[in-house]
């Protein structure tokens, strides 16, 4: 038996200007204790859907359920929400201490027990000592774990962020994420994140819903996201890709899935039809770079091998991301070669000529 949710968006839509609907139709479970990112880019209705769970936002039509109880007219203050929002919105005359016992003032908790809570929910975020300096004397790393800890302080069932590490640098919004999954491990709250960015989403996500258009385009692990997108959107916006354009050939196997693709210069790839387009239908095939097997030289014929020439050669520290072209009229491929995979060879170089493959299963044809 399937346990029941915590939260269920059943049918939700939304509209502002009552003809465009910025969500439709939606349909989401969230299970307890879980780590849900909603992914998708700007417009795509990720942050409208968080508002609406939020309280700050009416769905114009549909339900929302917390428990099995409908809650699409509680206003926020009553649905014991934690709220972490990008900008911080700290009360910049109050000290870090009094910041983080705010909502636990709201909702009368006694002082004793106040001064407990907001010293264990610094704790957690590592700020101890810090609850009698203001804001203003704070980095924007530290500000963010004071929004969180204000967050986390009462205890609730669900923390909603809205693209909270967002105004970080590099290198500390990377470090946070860590801190933010090893937190949620920690205390096994409900998390829901809305994020545009897709290594954030799977570096620190059980699930990740894509949203384009106010559809959920895939809801799925992020492993699957990445290794199995559902549409030519997702394995778009979701990573890189080399994208080969070409036209569906001869279907085969059972149910058609696997099939022949011609290149307009006549080369034929073989690879899975996952859209279902029918034969002779315009198409593209998408590889991720780390499938991309490059050969230096070879005299060995195989599916789905093709002469390129390196074009470019980015160093990333850990590996060398290859631009190469295959010509046709094609875009440039995209190798991702590990330094350690080079054995003492010295690395390719642009000009060089190289053979590229790629496995079949790994070839996802989908209709543009």
């Amino acid at each position: 038996m399937t346990a029941e949710p915590l939260v269920r968006f059943q049918r939700v839509q939304k509209t502002y200007d009552g003809e465009h609907l910025v969500v439709r139709q939606l349909d989401l479970d969230i299970h307890r204790g879980e780590f849900l990112s909603l992914l998708g880019p700007s417009g795509s209705g990720k942050t409208t859907t968080l508002m609406m769970l939020a309280g700050f936002e009416s769905p114009t039509s549909g339900e929302i359920l917390l428990d099995g109880k409908p809650i699409t007219r509680t206003p926020p203050h009553r649905r014991n929400f934690g709220m972490v929002f990008q900008n911080y919105a700290l009360f910049p005359h109050m000290s870090v201490g009094q910041n983080v016992a705010y909502p636990l003032t709201v909702r009368k908790v006694p002082k004793d027990e106040q001064q407990r809570r907001v010293q264990r929910a610094l704790d957690m975020v590592q700020l101890r000592g810090m609850a009698d300096r203001l804001p203003g004397q704070l980095s924007g790393g530290q500000q963010q774990r004071v929004a969180l800890a204000r967050a986390l302080v009462f205890e609730p069932q669900l923390v909603l962020m809205d693209e909270p590490l967002g105004a970080l640098d590099k290198q500390l919004r990377e470090h946070m994420q860590i801190e933010l999954k090893d937190l949620h491990r920690q205390l096994g709250v409900t998390f829901v994140y809305v994020t545009h960015d897709q290594g954030e989403a799977l570096t620190m996500s059980d699930r990740v819903a894509v949203f384009n258009e106010g559809v959920i385009q895939q809801l799925d692990t992020v492993d699957r996201l990445y290794e199995t997108p559902s549409n030519r959107f997702v394995a778009g916006f979701v990573g890189d890709n080399t994208v080969l354009r070409g036209q569906l050939g001869q279907r085969q196997g059972h149910g058609g899935e696997h099939a022949e693709m011609t290149l307009p210069d006549g080369r034929v790839l073989h690879g899975l039809n996952v859209s279902g387009a029918a034969s002779g239908a315009a198409v593209e095939a998408c590889i991720r770079p780390e499938r991309v097997v490059l050969h230096r030289r070879t005299d060995v014929q195989r599916a789905n091998m093709l002469e390129a020439e390196v074009a470019r050669v980015i160093y990333f520290g850990d590996h060398l991301r290859l631009l190469c072209s295959v010509g046709g009229g094609q875009a440039d491929a995209t190798v991702k070669l590990p330094l350690d995979g080079l054995d003492g060879a010295a690395a390719p170089r642009a000009g060089e000529a190289v053979v590229l493959e790629f496995p079949t299963a790994h070839a996802r044809i989908y209709a543009p």
